[in-house]
């Protein structure tokens, strides 16, 4: 409009037409799932006004599935002017997201093996359906998930799992729904191994000091069936998308039942022998907003949630405050039998972790936090639960260990189990900086981080700036058959809590998927 000197005022002018429909959205790339079970997690549907928000949450939606390559996800937006519509193509990648598990060895209590079976594109309709279209040897199609599972540690433990899950029961709603059964057993080593020279090897050889294989022979040999602990459960839950705060969130509850089996088992100082139950229901408040389930760079997790027994104390007339008090009475395990035949307590937990990206494009930095606390409380303080409480320091996987009928929480640079074999509340802070080699269906991605918590005995002993410190690096690599394995190097800079030694060098091995 303007010309002055070396400058010119430039004006421009933009009329606004009719907002764009979607007319055609269109699937390309799905070769194993049914097509509604991926358009029922779209966002983009035909007649609906062209939104890049609804694409970017579709876009989300579909890579939380885990059907397909996120890196590969594509929706190719096609414009029709004329007719003021969009058609909209997704071009996606399907990738094998099937586990399948196989592991057999030797060690110090004999044959060592784990073998199991993770379906994630499961059908439990196509079992019943009279079309048998698409359903092969193993029905597949509506993206379920069936798993089943053994684990042996030689006569030592055994374990068996089986569970199926749905995002989708019914197909219709996105309603949550999964079952669940286990049985495991563990056995300990008789008296002979701790009183005779079979101890020292043990130990002379742990350091090296002599031949690894005789070592392995001798523990093998003082199994002892008599001193074991089973523990038998079952579980059943629902779930349920909510829509207010927003979408993001899931509520779920939870039915359970364990039952432990305990036969002169001396881990547990409030139960050695007898049966216990345990009824419990939950009921828990979630929300996952990241956008990549295997190298999240945005979004969030958290979940809230509370586990409560029926407080049987309360009604059931007996005297806690004098009962399994002398270990020294005759009437001694008979009391603890009464005492525990039920047992009762509530569980509060919370786990958050956030995603933030340091950098832009695909390969980037991650900074990821997290920030966990849990407390087992009781309804009578003469009753306190010798289950469900907290197994604290290492790698945090759960499996073969002494202190069976616990939750399993890591802390690198310890020793598995060595800030809290029992412990009744705990918290754990995270700091965890990671950068990604290979992105796609196989991911591996290296990491350093920070990390910091503690567990006490007593929840009045909680002090959430008492904390054991360390700090490591390490490395995840997911293969699609195999799933998420990795191993770590972390330092602990303070003396554990059961050992009081310094927690120093330790290397700790990952398998799974950790919250």
């Amino acid at each position: 409009q303007n010309i002055e000197g070396d400058s010119i005022d430039l004006e421009m002018r933009v009329q606004e037409g009719p907002q764009a429909h979607l007319s055609h959205v269109r699937i390309y790339g799905n070769n194993r799932l049914y097509e509604n079970v991926v358009r029922r997690e779209l966002r983009t549907k035909p007649g609906d006004l062209f939104s890049k928000d609804a694409i970017m949450r579709s876009y989300r939606e579909i890579a939380s599935m885990g059907h397909f390559d996120p890196e590969k996800i594509n929706p190719d937006v096609k414009p029709d002017y004329e007719s003021g519509t969009v058609d909209l193509n997704w071009m996606l990648e399907q990738k094998s997201n099937d586990q399948i598990e196989f592991s057999l060895g030797w060690g110090q209590t004999g044959v060592i093996g784990r073998i199991g079976l993770t379906l994630n594109n499961f059908s439990m309709a196509n079992l019943f359906r009279k079309n048998k279209e698409r359903r092969g040897i193993l029905p597949i199609g509506d993206g379920e998930k069936l798993s089943i599972s053994a684990q042996t540690n030689g006569t030592y433990y055994q374990s068996y799992n089986a569970s199926y899950s749905t995002n989708w029961f019914g197909g219709k709603r996105p309603n949550q729904f999964s079952i669940g059964i286990y049985y495991s057993k563990q056995t300990d080593i008789n008296s002979n191994y701790w009183n005779q020279s079979a101890y020292n090897n043990y130990y002379y050889n742990y350091y090296g000091y002599n031949s690894y294989g005789y070592n392995y022979s001798n523990y093998e040999n003082y199994y002892d069936p008599n001193k074991y602990i089973q523990m038998f459960g079952a579980s059943l839950g629902w779930g349920k998308r909510l829509r207010w705060p927003d979408d993001y969130f899931t509520l779920s509850v939870q039915a359970a039942y364990t039952r432990y089996m305990l036969k002169n088992w001396r881990y547990f100082y409030l139960m050695t022998n007898g049966n216990a139950n345990n009824l419990n229901f939950s009921i828990s408040l979630s929300r996952a907003s990241t956008d990549n389930q295997l190298y999240p760079r945005t979004g969030s997790e958290f979940s809230a949630s509370v586990t409560l027994t029926p407080p049987w104390s309360l009604w059931d007339g007996k005297d806690y405050k004098h009962l399994a008090t002398n270990p020294n009475s005759p009437t001694y395990v008979s009391e603890q039998k009464t005492k525990y035949k039920w047992i009762e307590y509530h569980k509060w937990s919370f786990k958050s972790k956030t995603y933030t990206a340091l950098t832009n494009g695909q390969k980037c930095f991650v900074l990821m936090t997290r920030a966990d606390f849990g407390l087992l409380g009781s309804y009578n303080k003469y009753k306190e639960s010798p289950f469900e409480t907290f197994y604290m320091g290492g790698d945090g996987m759960s499996g073969y260990s002494s202190y069976a009928g616990e939750e399993t929480i890591g802390l690198r640079g310890y020793e598995n189990g060595s800030i809290s074999y029992n412990g009744y509340a705990y918290d754990r802070f995270t700091l965890e900086l990671r950068y990604p080699f290979l992105l796609g269906n196989t991911t591996i991605y290296g990491l350093t981080f920070l990390e910091g918590g503690n567990a006490w005995s007593k929840i009045r002993q909680f002090n959430p700036f008492d904390m054991k410190r360390s700090a490591g690096v390490g490395v995840r690599i997911y293969l699609p058959m195999v799933g998420l394995m990795g191993i770590d190097w972390g330092y602990g800079f303070d003396k554990d809590n059961v050992n009081n030694r310094k927690g120093g060098s330790q290397f700790h091995f990952v398998l799974g998927q950790e919250f």
